[in-house]
């Protein structure tokens, strides 16, 4: 197996490492906030270590487990640490009151993180149609990918396969602003719709 770096230490964090480390793989987890950090990698188990902040992550898979607003800043943090890494983007970019995507017209946070990035590395859009705790769970999820490099999207897809989840190509890294809106969907749908947030979504042959 191999080394999936974590940057961020919440919930969708939290999940992924958990999945990761059951599925063989070992997790670095790396945090402005040192002690979540540690305090993350203790609750996962012998399986991960907390990582130094802004330094070059020891995983090629780079997982972006952070809050949209913070994107910036973090790819600003870690420079060019990033630098052939495969980065999945799982952010949502709504509003503070998840009615709206706040991303720039005709573009995506995917797209923008993307722009952000040092040359040789791959932003691939994954994780952000799936709550956290449902990800938690691990069981028979659907995970849309879109990227633009097809090693990059093979490699995620490995990884994705390897946690016990679907992994479902969507296409290019453009088709990341339909993959945001379908998590502004399903957010709507759990506040209004279903009345749940036990919810995900999932593709069935007719």
């Amino acid at each position: 197996m191999s080394i999936i770096s974590i940057i961020g230490s919440g919930g969708m964090a939290a999940a992924l490492a958990s999945l990761s480390a059951k599925a063989g793989h070992s997790v670095e987890i790396m945090s402005r906030d040192a002690a979540k950090a540690r305090a993350l990698a203790e609750q996962v188990g012998a399986a991960a270590t907390a990582g130094t902040y802004g330094t070059t992550p020891a995983g090629n898979i780079v997982i972006l487990a952070i809050p949209y607003a913070s994107a910036v800043s973090v790819m600003t943090d870690f420079g060019e640490a990033l630098k052939g890494k495969v980065i999945i983007d799982i952010t949502n970019p709504i509003s503070a009151d998840a009615t709206k995507l706040v991303a720039p017209a005709g573009s995506s946070g995917a797209q923008e993180i993307s722009m952000l990035a040092p040359a040789g590395s791959h932003v691939v859009k994954a994780f952000n149609t799936v709550f956290s705790h449902v990800l938690a769970r691990g069981t028979h999820l659907d995970a849309f990918i879109a990227a633009d490099g097809l090693e990059a999207k093979v490699s995620v897809s490995t990884f994705i396969t390897s946690l016990g989840l679907s992994p479902l190509d969507v296409g290019g890294l453009h088709m990341a602003r339909t993959l945001e809106a379908v998590g502004l969907l399903l957010i709507s749908i759990a506040r209004n719709g279903a009345g749940t947030f036990d919810i995900a979504f999932k593709v069935n042959p007719a």
